[in-house]
């Protein structure tokens, strides 16, 4: 009988880790001590939960989650409602304004509607202490990643990864490019935008190559 492929058995044994145990052990230690941790706890795993595993069809990485007041919400480069978009989101949705014909952009940064059809808004790091970017980069969230990484590498074929910046292009390392689209970039941050992200055109190559798969492409309008 063959095992049904969810997130939720692609990564049970990771979860039952040693190491994982103690990634979520110190989070909720942080917590309780009065530290302000983002997302909530019951965000965290927001990607997992509005992309399921059979329906995935493009991964965007980022760094880790915003560590400002209400910003992050458990996807990559989103917001909820009602939250001013950061400015990596802004160049992202310029991006998306210069390339993608009739992408207009919206009055909100909430990105679930991405990952609604297929898109996993993934963080290389999955919390953050308020105020301190990159604060959770030691606690071993990168390994658990890396295995979501090598699972969708592994259980999937003809997933359009886009990688922007350092930190998301070392998980080029677990993808087999002979099976799915890997586009790298430079991040879509005020520093950097102008160094390779503006003008990637990652959008349209993404939907181009989901077509050649037989694939429904991502509608990008908010």
């Amino acid at each position: 009988m063959t095992t049904e492929l969810t997130w939720k058995n692609l990564l049970n044994e990771e979860r039952n880790q040693p190491y994982f145990r103690q990634i979520l052990h110190t989070v909720n230690e942080l917590r309780a001590s009065g530290k302000t941790i983002y997302p909530a706890q019951a965000d965290t795993f927001n990607a997992f939960k509005l992309t399921p595993f059979e329906r995935l069809k493009v991964v965007i990485i980022g760094q880790d989650p915003y560590h400002g007041a209400h910003q992050a919400h458990g996807l990559s480069f989103s917001v909820p409602f009602n939250v001013n978009p950061p400015p990596s989101l802004q160049n992202i949705f310029l991006e998306l304004q210069h390339t993608v014909s009739g992408f207009n952009v919206p009055n909100h940064g909430n990105l679930t509607r991405w990952a609604e059809q297929g898109v996993l808004l993934l963080n290389t790091v999955l919390t953050v202490e308020a105020g301190k970017a990159h604060s959770h980069a030691d606690l071993g969230w990168e390994r658990f990643t890396d295995k979501v990484i090598e699972q969708i590498d592994h259980y999937s074929q003809g997933v359009a990864f886009m990688l922007w910046g350092r930190h998301a292009g070392e998980k080029a390392a677990h993808v087999n490019k002979h099976k799915h689209l890997v586009l790298r970039a430079a991040p879509p941050s005020p520093f950097s935008a102008n160094k390779g992200f503006f003008g990637c055109n990652h959008f349209n190559l993404a939907n181009a190559y989901l077509r050649q798969q037989g694939k429904t492409p991502i509608d990008w309008q908010l």
